[in-house]
């Protein structure tokens, strides 16, 4: 609780003190992103790891940190205006993490920041090849290490299309990107699902597939 009284005071010193164009900060906007992603994603909150009797215990006492932190990284994203692009691509990687996090709620209020940082480059450069390339080479390393469910390429899919379809002038790029990003996802984790498994024939495929 303390953390997350200290992230909100950094969160409001940061929306009143260094977010105009006179006053912005980017070293410090970027510390309080790696700072809440780093809170959230580390293993004393991923309550999925922990017997049912315990991760009840924490959530009477204390409720799942991790969706509130996830709606704050959410509302300071969308806080930063035409900053956003001096997050694009370094940004991708943290968010990814979240988004990656098995908690429902926060993928679903998480994901739709990737939309955003599509718009704000295509805005800017009429693409989104920046955002695109460093999603691409995160994703392939979060899956590896063991990240990312069936769960997660169907929320991705379903928001992002819902996302893309709302901009006629992204619709047919967004839709390109996420059949790209969804047909890696489900070959990274087939991969990952027969990488112990004693069917060769069966992991060669997958291999073939994902090559």
């Amino acid at each position: 609780r303390e953390f997350l009284q200290a992230i909100n005071q950094f969160a409001t010193t940061l929306t009143e003190m260094f977010l105009s164009n006179g006053s912005f900060e980017l070293q410090l906007w970027n510390n309080y992103f790696h700072l809440a992603v780093a809170f959230l994603t580390q293993d004393s909150l991923q309550l999925e790891n922990f017997s049912q009797a315990k991760r009840n215990s924490i959530l009477a006492k204390y409720g799942d940190m991790r969706a509130t932190i996830g709606a704050a990284i959410r509302d300071m994203w969308y806080n930063l205006g035409h900053h956003k692009i001096e997050f694009i691509p370094g940004m991708v990687g943290p968010i990814l993490e979240v988004t990656l996090v098995p908690e429902l709620e926060l993928r679903r209020s998480t994901i739709p920041i990737f939309f955003d940082m599509m718009l704000c480059e295509y805005q800017l450069t009429k693409s989104f090849s920046r955002f695109e390339d460093e999603i691409l080479r995160k994703l392939d390393s979060e899956v590896e290490g063991g990240r990312g469910d069936e769960q997660y390429k169907q929320l991705f899919e379903s928001i992002l299309l819902s996302c893309c379809r709302g901009h006629p002038e992204l619709a047919k790029l967004g839709e390109n990107f996420v059949a790209l990003v969804t047909g890696l996802l489900e070959r990274l984790l087939d991969y990952r699902a027969v990488m112990n498994d004693e069917n060769k024939t069966y992991s060669m495929s997958c291999t073939v597939n994902l090559l």
